[in-house]
Parts: structure tokens; C-alpha cells; sequence
């Protein structure tokens, strides 16, 4: 886009008030479409850019998938993408200052191209023809003699238009909707615009590992808008009351559920649901989704002490792929002798070794196996679930303004007919235009001429008789 050349000059120059500066420089400027595509463009680019760079994550994990050697495209490396803000794209200020100055180009646009077109609703507006030759710039006119304007205002009723008349000259119109549909589009745009500012500033993202039969409150928040503080619940808590995964009889993971309640401040249970993956929890505006699952313990028992509970920890597979966990179980009471427990899933085998590193033996949860002079007994595993968290109070307003684009655009797509007609000197003249469906509007117009033309005709012929 190349902007007016005298812009900047005229700027520095600037003798003119304020308010003639807006309307006279500036507005022009910031209702050009071309710079409402530069922008369009630049939000679709940074957008690209937030979804194919992972958001939201910490710097480590930047570090470690964005190295300075070598750096992806040459450049990119994650001291750069901190900078710039790419781990946090649509909460930075260059991206929100994009929103502000597309919304402020489409308002603009809409007040000084689109709005305009109200005036087709003010009955002062309607332009009657008075005089022979204006019908002459139509595409498509005809002109009749010995017909009046009374046969034709049947016709044109027949075919939904509505009709004004004053003295010898009549106006008709139908699918006026046609010219508010680019308004109401407009309009829908500026919503989510705004829908996307106030989801910038006032939501957040969390996350939660969350051990089976535990109560926890949103505390890990990983991005989050200026204002999000008053979207983080702090008088209500979440319970897990209980955690399992659904295997396939091929043993692969079929679903993996967690049966929660929300919790008031006093501990009474106020909403209860069991979610999984694609059906979340929501309450009070905040969505809880099933994400993710762990091995957060093992309960254990050596001979015939009490059942006891030790965690285990995710180990480094070295990037092999895969997940397993694994803890050390003391077998002697001053912790001088152990095992160490290793499992990959919550119902699959489970592997102990010596201090050594060597197997020796297996053994599932339920089960017991003989280690070290002792009977070790694996009672249970104890899963976690694992929560991510979203607040966005702008969703409504989103989709208020898709709605409203998707009603705007099939409003757009309605023709906009005008017919006009003027009877001067014995002489009926005709003619109209449309906005769109060119073929659809001739085939109408032709119509009306060829009716005309019959009813003009048969009169004759009752004249001879």
C-alpha cells in the first residue's frame, strides 16, 4: 500500500484545528482499504506464527527447542522469541496495537463508506426521475406509448418491490437488506475485535497434575492477561475424586477420565462432573479440560507393615519415547537396603530392580513378589490428572461476532433492485439497475417490458373493436 505522498507534509505543516486535521488527513488515511488488507495481513502472519510456536511455555523449554546453533531460518533462536514476545503472541502489545488499528480502519471505513448507504432508509433520499434523458444512462430502459404509469405499479407489486411515487415519477426498490449486509459485516468484525482485545487482557492459562482423591485450587497459571487477576478463582476449589484410564484390549490407552467437584468456600460440593478428553468442566467461566495423566504413587506394604504411600517421579527416557515413572522402596527399616519400583502405565507390569540396575523381578498391581528377604506388596497406583485451565470472558463476545459476519454475509448476497419510471408527454419511460444477479435482474425487467408490451396491445385491440 502506498500512502498520499503530501500526507506526512501536510502533517508537519499542520495549521488547520484537530478536528479538520481528523476528518481531512487522517480519516481518509485510516478508511483506505488498502490499509485495512496490510493489516489483515499482519494478523494473519503473527496468528501463523502464534500457533506454529508453542505458547506459553517457560524459558527453558524455549532453550532447549530454539538453540543459538544452529538457529532455525538463521535467525530465530529463543533469546530472540523472548524478546519479540512470539512465546506470548497474542498478549503482546505490538499484536494488540495491531487490533486497535485495523478496528480503528474498519471504523472508519464504516462511517464514511458504509453508512452512507443508510440514507436508501430516509424517505427524503429517493430520487425520482423527472426528466426523459436520465433514462438514457440505464443498461436496461424502454419506453412505451399510450401506457401509464397504473399499469405498471401492478406489475412492480407483483415482484415485492416497494413503491414510491410522487406526481408523475415512481421509485421502486426491493433487497434493501443487500445494502446493510457489508454494515452488519463490518460491525461483526469490530466485535471480535474487541472480543479478541478483552481475551487478551482479561484471560488466563493454566495447569494442573493433579494426584487421584486430592483437592487443589488454580495456582499454575502459565499466561495471562494484565487484568486476569479477578478471573483466577479464589473462593472456590476443585476436588479429584477419582482418576482412572480405559485400555483397549490391545492395551494402548482408549480414554482416560477424572470425576471431579467444585467445591464452595465452606468444602460443600456445588457442581460435580466426570470429565475426559473433548468434554470439559466448566464453572463460573473457567473450562477445566482433560489433558494429560501421570502416576503421581504406589501404596506398598512389606510384610506386614501398614500400608504406606510413596511418590514416583517421571523419569528422562532420553528421548526414546515413551513415559515411566519410578520411585526406591527401602526393604530395611534404616533405609539401608531398597529397591527401585519402575512403571509405565497404570495397569501394566511393574518392574524392580536392585541397587545395582538389575532386574529382578516383576510384578502387578494387587500382587506381591519376594525382594531382598522381604514380601513386597504392590496394593495400588495412584494416577493423576492432568488439567489444563482457561478463563477467557471475551468467548461470548467471539461468537456473537461470528454469528453476526455469517448473518451479515448472507445479507450481503441479496440483490439490491431499482426501478425507475417517469410518464412525460404521452410517454411512459422505464428503467432500473441492481447491484448483483445482473441475469436474475434482466429476466425480471424484461418481464415487466414484455407485460407492458401485451397489456398495451390488448388495449389496442379493444380500441378497433
Amino acid at each position: 500500500m502506498s500512502a498520499n505522498p503530501s500526507f506526512f507534509a501536510r502533517l508537519s505543516g499542520l495549521g488547520t484545528a484537530p478536528q479538520n486535521f481528523f476528518r481531512r488527513e487522517l480519516l481518509p488515511v485510516l478508511s483506505d482499504l488498502r490499509l485495512a488488507i496490510v493489516l489483515l495481513l499482519a494478523i494473519a502472519l503473527f496468528s501463523v506464527s502464534g500457533t506454529v510456536v508453542e505458547q506459553g511455555q517457560s524459558a527453558a523449554f524455549y532453550e532447549a527447542n530454539y538453540p543459538e546453533h544452529p538457529a532455525l531460518f538463521g535467525f530465530l533462536t529463543w533469546k530472540v522469541l523472548l524478546a519479540v514476545g512470539l512465546d506470548h503472541v497474542y498478549r503482546t502489545w505490538w499484536f494488540l496495537a495491531l487490533l486497535i488499528l485495523f478496528g480503528s480502519s474498519l471504523t472508519a471505513c464504516t462511517f464514511t463508506r458504509q453508512l452512507p448507504a443508510l440514507r436508501w432508509f430516509s424517505r427524503t433520499s429517493r430520487k425520482f426521475y423527472s426528466q426523459p434523458r436520465q433514462f438514457q444512462k440505464f443498461a436496461l430502459s424502454a419506453e412505451f406509448q399510450q401506457t401509464s404509469l397504473d399499469d405498471v405499479l401492478p406489475l412492480l407489486e407483483q415482484k415485492r418491490y416497494k413503491l414510491f411515487r410522487q406526481d408523475d415519477a415512481v421509485y421502486a426498490r426491493k433487497g434493501i437488506v443487500g445494502r446493510i449486509g457489508p454494515i452488519v459485516v463490518h460491525a461483526s468484525m469490530l466485535l471480535i475485535l474487541v472480543g479478541a482485545i478483552v481475551g487478551a487482557l482479561t484471560g488466563f492459562v493454566g495447569q494442573e497434575m493433579v494426584p487421584s482423591g486430592q483437592t487443589f485450587q488454580i495456582k499454575n497459571i502459565l499466561d495471562a492477561g494484565p487484568f486476569a487477576e479477578s478471573q483466577i478463582p479464589k473462593d472456590w476449589s476443585v476436588k479429584v475424586n477419582r482418576f482412572w484410564i480405559d485400555y483397549t484390549p490391545q492395551g494402548a490407552i482408549d480414554q482416560f477420565y477424572s470425576d471431579m467437584s467444585v467445591l464452595d468456600s465452606e468444602g460443600q460440593e456445588v457442581k460435580r462432573k466426570t470429565i475426559h478428553v473433548n468434554e470439559p468442566l466448566r464453572y463460573r467461566g473457567v473450562t477445566l479440560y482433560q489433558a494429560d495423566w501421570g502416576i503421581a504413587a504406589v501404596q506398598v506394604r512389606i510384610n506386614n507393615s501398614p500400608i504406606f504411600q510413596l511418590p514416583m517421579a517421571q523419569l528422562d527416557t532420553g528421548g526414546k519415547g515413551g513415559r515411566i515413572w519410578g520411585t526406591w522402596i527401602p526393604t530395611k527399616p534404616d533405609l539401608s537396603a531398597g529397591v527401585s519400583l519402575i512403571a509405565k502405565d497404570l495397569q501394566g507390569m511393574l518392574l524392580v530392580y536392585d541397587t545395582s540396575g538389575k532386574l529382578i523381578s516383576t510384578v502387578r498391581a494387587g500382587m506381591s513378589t519376594p525382594v531382598n528377604g522381604v514380601t513386597l506388596a504392590i496394593k495400588a497406583l495412584v494416577g493423576s490428572t492432568g488439567l489444563q485451565i482457561k478463563a477467557d470472558p471475551s468467548i461470548p463476545i467471539v461468537y456473537a461476532g461470528f454469528g453476526l459476519l455469517m448473518l451479515g454475509v448472507m445479507m450481503s448476497y441479496v440483490s439490491h433492485s431499482q426501478i425507475w419510471a417517469l410518464q412525460k408527454d404521452g410517454q411512459l419511460y422505464i428503467g432500473g439497475l441492481t447491484n448483483r444477479a445482473q441475469v436474475t435482474f434482466e429476466r425480471e425487467m424484461l418481464e415487466i417490458l414484455e407485460r407492458l408490451d401485451t397489456q398495451k396491445q390488448e388495449a389496442n385491440v379493444v380500441v378497433t373493436v
